[in-house]
């Protein structure tokens, strides 16, 4: 059965987490961040700048700027394409994956807060 929430309430969840996150000690990310990061994680590869400019109807100038950010915290990487180098790969980490697991793990309990 699909989850339903009103409005105020998914708004309210959103806030919790939102609060949880920038008070934790986890890298504080923008939204853009938070989406290409998402995105990497749950859909399958492969994943480009290309097809991340597209899917967040973004300009890829924009996307390369998150990947920068989320390249030097750790969470993504990006790599040539060796069977076209005109591509560039975007990549998960471990440190990526722990960062969501943790983050799902903050949505969880949230929503739970909400339940109580």
């Amino acid at each position: 059965m699909p989850l339903e929430l009103k409005p105020l309430t998914a708004l309210t969840l959103w806030r919790d987490v939102t609060l949880e996150s920038v008070r934790s000690e986890l890298p504080d990310l923008t939204q853009r961040q938070l989406a290409i990061l998402l995105h990497v994680y749950l859909m399958p590869p492969p994943h480009t700048v290309r097809g991340l400019a597209a899917t967040l109807n973004v300009t890829k100038p924009a996307i390369t700027r998150a990947l920068d950010t989320l390249g030097r915290t750790g969470l993504l990487k990006r790599r040539r394409d060796d069977a076209d180098r005109r591509n560039v790969l975007i990549q998960r980490t471990v440190k990526g994956s722990i960062f969501l697991s943790d983050f799902g793990d903050r949505v969880t309990e949230s929503a739970k807060k909400l339940d109580s």
